[in-house]
């Protein structure tokens, strides 16, 4: 099966309007810059969208909120876009709202098979309405669903043709579960290595989850940074 494709356009043409997407990355760190990027010139509309954050105004998925084309975001942090905010107020945009560890959770259980599972968190706030509730040990708990998507899109350090991934450092966050939670799961990679050039001790990603992986380019690797008072001089 050839996995390797052209570029990012060439790997999302086929996400239809009103897919599901996860799309790993944590802040800004590790998020699939060319696949945002590619989506954004589709003009694919009405994405439901998993992923820890929603980027800010001009850059990661607060690209696709500025031009309208998603429909609803499943996260567990959603500062820093001011785009995002009002969209939200005005009633323009539907809003999953979940804990870390069980946004986490549920995407590898969707990965291994496992369709629901039971959690403390969230229990007693909004988060709990509708949820049906169990008591373990006279605790009550959550039943959370495992999370599936059409499509999960992650951005790796380096890959080979046949789908392995190896990330750098904290660049991995969600990626490595969302690449099993996805019917088609794309890869862009930083480098694309020669089959044999990975060593099979470090990789993150077995190739059998990948269906398609590019090396992307131009990668701006953005930080997010908060400055509470200006800096003063020496």
């Amino acid at each position: 099966m050839k996995k390797i494709v052209a570029d990012a356009d060439e790997a999302i043409k086929d996400i239809p309007d009103a897919a599901t997407l996860m799309l790993g990355g944590f802040g800004l760190s590790g998020i699939p810059e060319n696949c945002i990027a590619a989506l954004t010139r589709s003009g694919v509309r009405q994405l439901t969208c998993i992923s820890n954050n929603a980027g800010v105004d001009d850059f990661g998925l607060g690209l696709l909120l500025k031009t309208r084309q998603v429909k609803k975001m499943i996260s567990s942090y959603v500062g820093e876009n001011a785009e995002f905010e009002r969209q939200l107020l005005q009633g323009e945009l539907e809003v999953d709202l979940v804990p870390q560890g069980t946004l986490a959770t549920r995407i590898q259980m969707a990965g291994m098979g496992i369709p629901a599972f039971f959690t403390r968190a969230g229990y007693g706030t909004e988060i709990a309405a509708g949820k049906e509730v169990r008591e373990f040990d006279g605790k009550p708990y959550l039943m959370e669903l495992a999370l599936h998507a059409d499509f999960a899109i992650i951005k790796a350090w380096k890959g080979d043709p046949f789908g392995n991934l190896v990330f750098r450092k904290t660049t991995r966050n969600f990626s490595t579960s969302m690449a099993k939670a996805g019917n088609v799961t794309i890869a862009e990679v930083e480098h694309l290595v020669q089959p044999g050039e990975l060593d099979p001790d470090q990789i993150h990603v077995p190739g059998i989850y990948v269906h398609r992986i590019f090396q992307g380019t131009g990668y701006e690797k953005r930080i997010e940074r908060r400055t509470v008072r200006l800096t003063r001089e020496k």
